[in-house]
């Protein structure tokens, strides 16, 4: 394994090599198990070729390795993978980390909620109503398909599931108050105002800025 550089973890590398650590298979077979086990709930896998570049670079890390390759009349040839010591051992570190630590993330949601002022307010209340419509569809969907498991899949394989939905649980609920907010009038702005609340922000830094010089 290459020692010369960090090695970049990712959701998609990660569930890889989680896969690999229950016993070798192919890619094909991960593809699956990423559908049936509901693990494309929480990560990327909408090209079907990040899969396999994914394992390309795994493999160029020396983090798995191929076990064998199957032939089959009729059939392409089938690779199999395992992980390597290594890779295992990197695995579990990765999982240490992510779960003990807060990582800080940049979304895009809370990039437009800094730049909301440049949408008019009644511009901002019919965006915000979509995304609150969405995320309701979201939570129906998802309980919808708990509910179908929920009493033969224990928790423990649930557990992504129950994040994501506390996850957008909570934004809806922030969304919704601030949807609310909008309608009531206690959250507004106009161009009138914006202009007088930039001019006053300008002078406190200003002032500030005068007050560290001295």
């Amino acid at each position: 394994m290459k020692k010369n550089k960090p090695i970049h973890r990712s959701p998609l590398a990660l569930v890889i090599l989680a896969f690999l650590a229950e016993e070798p298979m192919h890619p094909y077979r991960m593809q699956q198990l990423i559908k049936e086990r509901g693990k494309d709930e929480v990560i990327n896998v909408r090209q079907r070729a990040s899969i396999y570049q994914s394992i390309e670079r795994l493999q160029r890390e020396g983090l798995i390795t191929v076990r064998e390759t199957t032939k089959e009349s009729g059939r392409p040839d089938r690779t199999i993978y395992e992980a390597t010591p290594e890779g295992h051992q990197l695995m579990q570190d990765w999982m240490r980390e992510i779960l003990s630590t807060p990582k800080l993330e940049f979304p895009e949601f809370p990039v437009a909620v800094a730049c909301l002022p440049l949408l008019t307010q009644e511009d901002a209340l019919q965006q915000l109503k979509k995304r609150a419509a969405a995320y309701e569809e979201e939570l129906a969907r998802m309980k919808s398909q708990l509910e179908g498991v929920v009493e033969v899949v224990p928790r423990l394989f649930l557990l992504e599931m129950e994040l994501k939905q506390a996850i957008l649980t909570t934004e809806l609920t922030w969304v919704q108050s601030v949807i609310d907010d909008l309608i009531s009038g206690a959250l507004s702005w106009d161009k009138e105002w914006l202009s007088k609340i930039g001019t006053l922000i300008a002078e406190s830094m200003q002032m500030n800025s005068k007050n560290e010089e001295d």
